[in-house]
C-alpha cells in the first residue's frame, strides 16, 4: 500500500485524523491501513412517512394531494432512548458503516421548492447519534420504481402530476402495481401481494415513461415544457436541489463535526432505471431475462401505451419458479376506459396548476393524451406503433443510444458537483443501473474521492423465497458469459458459494473502469419469510418457529462471496426497527430486516410477589422461554401487559426489564397488525448479558455478525470464515511500504480484527444467559486467553503475558456497555456495568479465543483482536497468517439446520468439496 498523502486530492487541504482515503482499490485510514467498511442500510422503513407502511390505503391519495406527510421520526426515534439501543446493537454486531436511505419525497413533499426543514433537522440529529456510536455513514438518495405513488419509493407525489399523469388510475391501467391497491383499487387484499412483484413496475408504463422523461426528456419528449423548461431539466433540477438542501443542512450543523468524521459521502440515485431509452422494438419485450423481473402480467411498451389510454389488451403472463421465469398463458386487462393521463380540467386553460403552481406549455403539451402519441410514436385511434425504434436512436444524430454514457453520466456529474458544493471532501459512491458497468468518469469529477457501489442479491432465493440446493450465475447470464441458461446452473453448496464469490469479484473488477478506487456492495441480503414464513411458525403446526437455518445458509453464502480474495465492503439490506412477521419491512411485503421485535425470545413473566421487594436481578433461575415478555418484579404484574397495536420504535425494542409499560395504542399501525404489547427496553437492562442483547430478535445472526479484518496493516489477500466450525483465517499481504505512520499508546497501530460474541463469547457470558443449558459446551472452561504471540506458540504457553484486557469503546468498534448513556424521555443517566463485568482480571473478557499467528503478537480488547507484526524490509513482500477459533468449542445456540432438514443432494455431497452427483 503506497503511503497515504497528507493533502486531500479533492481540496488540497491537510487531511484530518478521521480522514478516509480512497486509493489503491481500498478505503485507507490516515495511518495507511486498509479499511473494510461493513454494515447495514438504516433503514428500509425510511421509504415512507412514520406510520405509513405501504399496505395502508386510508387517506393515501388524499394526504398526497394535500402536500404529503413529514418523514420525521425515520429511521430512529431519538427522543425515547430507543435509538441508543438499536445503534448499540448494530455496533455490537461489529458494523462500522451505515448506508442512510433518504427519499426526495421526504425533502420536498409539500410542493416544488417547498422543503421540509423539520425533517432535515431531525435527520441531522439522527446522524449525530450515529456519530456518537462511531459509525461512518454514506447518504443514499433512495428510489424504487420512482415513487410511493407508483408502487415504490422516492419522488414526491407532485412529480407524477407534473408529468401529466393521473396517479389514481395507475392500478386500473396496470401502469404500476401499488401495494395498498392490490389487486384492485376497489377490492384490495394487500397481504396477497406476490413476492417481488413490485419490481415488475420497471416494465410498466409509469416507470418506463417517467424515467425516460427524467433522464432523456430533452431528447425524446421535446414538447414536454413546464415553467419554460423541458420536463427533464425541471425534474432533475428539483431533485438535485432538494438533495443539496439536505447536504447543506448536514454541513451547517452548529459546531460542525458531521462531515468526514461521520458522513463520508453520498451515493448516487439508488438503482437508476433507463426507462425506454435504447429499446429496440416497442412491439416486443426482450427475450432474455434482464434486470427487470418477468412475473405476472408483462405487456409490451406498445400494449402499455394502449392500456394507458384505457384500451383493453391481452398480454403475456409469467411465473417465476425454481428454474426462473416461464410463460404462463395470457391475461386480458380492461381499464374500463380509465386513462393514466391527467384530465385537462385539472389545470387552467393556460396550463397553470391550482395546487402546485407550475405553468405548462399547452400549445405543445396537452393533458389527457399520451405524451408518446403526441410525439408521433403511436396512433391512439388505430393503436398502431408508428416508430417502434423511436427510443433506439438519439434524435437528430441517429446514433444508437447508450443510456449510461448518454444520459446517466451527465446527470451524475451535475449531482456530484452540487453535493461537493456542500461537502468538498465527499466520497462520491457511483451506482449505475443494476448489474451495469459504470462509465469512465472525468478525473476532475471524481477528484480522487470515489467508490463503486453496485448492488448484489442472490436473485433466485430473493424471488422464490427458498434456499435451493442449486442456483444460477445470474450476473454471468446478463453479461453473456453463457450461451444458454443450463450452463449457468450451479449444483451443490460449494459450487453456489464459489459462484457468488466469482460474481462479486466481477462487480469488484468493474471498479477498474473508474480507477483504482474501492468497491462497496451497497445492498446485499436475503429474505427471511422463506417457505411460507415457516420460520415464524406459520407452517407445519409451528414446528420450525424461530429456525432461521435456511436463511443463515443463504446469507452466509452471499456474504462469503464478499470474502475470499475479494475483500469487498458491504452494507446489508436492511435493519428496520418496526419489522413485523405479518408485514415484513412494511414495504411491498419485503422481509429482509436483520432484526425483528417479533423474534424476541419469549420469557417468563413474574409478578411483584415473586422474590423479595426491591430485588433488581434481571434473570432468575426460574426464567424460561415459555411466555411473552419478562417484566420487572417491582411494580409489575402479568395482567399489566395489554394487547395493543404493533409497536412504534419506543415499543418495538421490547425485550425485558422495563421501568414502565406504555399501555396506549401506537398510531403507527392500523388494526391489521395487532399483537402482544411489549414494554420499552432500557439499555441498562442488558449490561449483564451482552450475548443475549446481541442475539435476541436477530435473525441468522451468525451469518452477518461474522469476523472480519476492519483495519489491516497491508492488504487482505484471503479471508475465510467457516460458520459451522467457527474458524476464521486471514492471510495478509505486507510490503515495506505498509509501515504504519501513526502510533497509539506509544506503539505503532495494529491490524484490528472484529471477533463477534455470537461466535466467540466466553463461557462466563454464556453461563449468565437464561438459555445456558443450550449454549454451553459439554465442558465449561472459565479461563480466558487475552493475548499471545508466535513465541508463545513455540513455547507451548497457553496464556500470553499481557494482562488487563478491557471492554473497549464505541470508537474502537466494540460495544462499550459500561459507558452507554440511556435516555428516558428528556432525562439521561449513566448505566452501570454489573460488578462481575467491571472487575479486573480475566472476568473482564467478552470473548475466549484460540489464536495462531505466523508472525508477531496479538491482544484482545473487547471484541477487537489487535495483531502486531513487523513489515518486511528492503522492498520485500510477505504474507502473514492468523487463525482464530473459540477455545471452548463452537457455541451450540443458533446452530443452523439439522441434518434431517438438508436436501438429499446436500446429504450426499460435502459442502466444501462440492457436488458428487453432477
Amino acid at each position: 500500500m503506497p503511503s497515504v498523502p497528507s493533502i486531500s486530492p479533492a481540496t488540497g487541504k491537510s487531511t484530518s485524523p478521521s480522514y478516509i482515503h480512497t486509493t489503491s482499490c481500498n478505503f485507507v485510514d490516515n495511518a495507511g491501513r486498509t479499511l473494510l467498511l461493513r454494515g447495514v442500510n438504516l433503514s428500509g422503513s425510511s421509504k415512507a412517512p412514520l406510520g405509513r407502511p405501504s399496505y395502508v390505503l386510508d387517506d393515501f391519495w388524499e394526504n398526497a394531494e394535500a402536500g404529503g406527510e413529514s418523514f420525521a421520526g425515520q429511521p430512529l426515534n431519538i427522543d425515547d432512548g430507543s435509538a441508543d439501543v438499536h445503534l448499540a446493537r448494530l455496533r455490537g454486531w461489529g458494523f462500522n458503516m451505515l448506508r442512510f436511505p433518504i427519499t426526495w419525497e421526504a425533502l420536498e413533499h409539500e410542493g416544488p421548492g417547498k422543503y421540509d426543514y423539520e425533517f432535515m433537522d431531525y435527520t441531522v440529529r439522527v446522524l449525530q447519534k450515529c456519530k456518537e456510536y462511531g459509525f461512518k455513514v454514506y447518504m443514499d438518495p433512495h428510489q424504487d420504481t420512482w415513487s410511493r405513488f407508483s408502487g415504490g419509493s422516492g419522488a414526491p407525489f407532485w412529480t407524477l402530476v407534473a408529468c401529466g399523469i393521473n396517479p389514481r388510475n395507475l392500478t386500473a391501467t396496470q401502469s404500476a402495481i401499488i401495494h395498498s391497491e392490490y389487486p384492485l383499487a376497489h377490492d384490495t387484499d394487500p397481504a396477497s401481494l406476490p413476492a417481488m412483484i413490485w419490481s415488475t413496475n420497471y416494465g410498466r408504463l409509469l416507470s418506463q415513461t417517467i424515467f425516460t422523461l427524467f433522464f432523456a426528456g430533452r431528447a425524446f419528449a421535446p414538447n414536454c415544457i413546464i415553467n419554460g423548461k423541458n420536463i427533464q431539466d425541471y425534474l432533475q433540477e428539483h431533485y438535485i436541489t432538494a438533495m443539496g438542501q439536505m447536504a447543506d443542512r448536514i454541513r451547517d450543523v452548529p459546531g460542525g463535526g458531521l462531515l468526514d468524521e461521520c458522513v463520508i459521502g453520498w451515493d448516487s440515485m439508488n438503482e437508476p432505471f433507463e426507462g425506454l431509452c435504447g429499446w429496440d422494438d416497442l412491439n416486443t419485450n426482450p427475450t432474455k431475462q434482464g434486470s427487470t423481473l418477468k412475473k405476472g402480467t408483462h405487456p409490451t411498451p406498445t400494449q402499455s401505451f394502449r392500456l394507458g389510454m384505457g384500451q383493453p389488451q391481452t398480454v403475456e403472463n409469467w411465473q417465476f419458479g425454481t428454474t426462473g421465469p416461464s410463460r404462463d398463458g395470457s391475461v386480458t386487462i380492461d381499464p374500463k376506459g380509465l386513462t393514466m393521463w391527467a384530465d385537462p380540467a385539472t389545470e387552467s386553460a393556460d396550463g397553470v396548476h391550482p395546487r402546485w403552481g407550475w405553468k405548462r406549455n399547452t400549445e405543445k403539451w396537452k393533458l389527457g393524451t399520451c405524451i408518446w402519441a403526441q410525439h408521433g410514436v403511436w396512433d391512439i385511434e388505430t393503436g398502431f406503433c408508428l416508430q417502434p425504434d423511436y427510443f433506439k436512436f438519439i434524435p437528430g444524430t441517429g446514433e444508437t443510444v447508450e443510456f449510461i454514457q448518454d444520459f446517466w453520466k451527465p446527470h451524475f456529474i451535475i449531482f456530484a458537483e452540487r453535493i461537493r458544493a456542500s461537502h468538498p471532501e465527499a466520497i462520491m459512491f457511483v451506482q449505475p443501473p443494476v448489474f451495469a458497468r459504470p462509465p469512465p468518469l472525468p478525473t476532475e469529477v471524481l477528484k480522487g474521492r470515489c467508490a463503486y457501489s453496485g448492488h448484489y442479491y442472490d436473485g433466485l432465493t430473493l424471488v422464490t423465497r427458498h434456499w435451493n440446493w442449486f442456483n444460477a450465475d445470474a450476473l454471468g447470464l446478463l453479461r453473456g458469459k453463457y450461451s444458454n441458461t443450463l450452463q449457468a446452473v450451479k449444483i451443490g453448496q460449494a459450487a453456489i458459494r464459489r459462484s457468488l464469490q466469482e460474481q462479486l469479484g466481477i462487480l469488484k473488477s468493474d471498479t477498474d473502469i473508474l480507477g483504482d478506487y474501492p468497491t462497496i456492495i451497497g445492498e446485499i441480503g436475503t429474505p427471511f419469510d422463506m417457505d411460507g414464513k415457516r420460520s415464524y411458525g406459520w407452517t407445519d403446526k409451528g414446528k420450525y418457529k424461530g429456525d432461521y437455518g435456511r436463511q443463515e445458509r443463504a446469507l452466509d453464502a452471499s456474504l462469503n462471496g464478499a470474502d475470499g480474495g475479494n475483500a469487498v465492503n458491504w452494507t446489508v439490506w436492511t435493519y428496520c426497527t418496526d419489522h413485523t412477521h405479518d408485514w415484513g419491512d412494511g414495504w411491498n411485503m419485503e422481509d429482509l430486516s436483520l432484526w425483528s421485535a417479533d423474534d424476541l425470545r419469549e420469557r417468563e413473566k413474574f409478578s411483584s410477589d415473586a422474590g423479595s421487594e426491591g430485588d433488581d436481578e434481571l434473570y432468575s433461575a426460574k426464567i424460561g422461554e415459555s411466555s411473552a415478555v419478562l417484566l420487572r418484579k417491582n411494580k409489575m404484574h402479568k395482567d399489566q401487559a395489554t394487547v395493543a397495536v404493533a409497536a412504534a420504535s419506543s415499543l418495538s425494542l421490547a425485550t425485558s426489564g422495563s421501568m414502565s409499560v406504555t399501555a396506549s395504542p401506537s398510531p403507527r399501525f392500523d388494526d391489521m397488525s395487532i399483537r402482544q404489547h411489549k414494554p420499552t427496553v432500557q439499555l441498562s437492562d442488558w449490561l449483564s448479558d451482552p450475548y443475549d442483547f446481541l442475539t435476541d430478535g436477530a435473525r441468522a445472526v451468525r451469518a452477518f455478525s461474522r469476523p472480519w479484518p476492519q483495519k489491516v496493516v497491508g492488504v487482505p489477500v484471503d479471508i475465510k470464515f467457516d460458520i459451522g466450525k467457527g474458524v476464521f483465517r486471514l492471510v495478509v499481504g505486507v510490503t515495506t511500504e505498509d509501515e504504519p505512520t501513526v502510533r497509539e499508546a506509544g506503539e505503532l497501530v495494529a491490524t484490528e480484527i472484529y471477533v463477534p460474541l455470537v461466535h466467540y463469547a466466553s463461557d462466563r457470558l454464556l453461563q449468565r444467559t437464561s438459555r445456558n443449558a443450550a449454549l454451553l459446551p459439554a465442558e465449561t472452561n472459565f479461563g480466558h486467553r487475552r493475548s499471545g504471540s508466535v513465541e508463545d506458540q513455540k513455547g507451548g504457553s497457553v496464556f500470553g503475558s499481557r494482562a488487563g484486557s478491557r471492554i473497549g469503546s464505541r470508537a474502537t468498534s466494540t460495544i462499550d456497555l459500561s459507558t452507554v448513556q440511556v435516555f428516558e424521555g428528556s432525562t439521561s443517566s449513566s448505566s452501570t456495568m454489573s460488578p462481575d463485568l467491571r472487575d479486573e482480571g480475566p472476568h473482564r473478557d467478552l470473548v475466549d479465543l484460540d489464536v495462531k499467528v505466523s508472525v508477531g503478537r496479538w491482544e484482545v480488547e473487547g471484541q477487537i483482536l489487535k495483531w502486531w507484526y513487523d513489515v518486511p524490509k528492503g522492498g520485500q513482500r510477505k504474507e502473514f497468517v492468523i487463525e482464530i477459533r473459540r477455545r471452548g468449542g463452537v457455541i451450540k445456540a443458533l446452530a443452523g439446520v439439522e441434518e434431517n432438514e438438508r436436501s438429499w443432494c446436500e446429504k450426499v455431497c460435502d459442502e466444501q468439496a462440492g457436488c458428487c452427483i453432477m
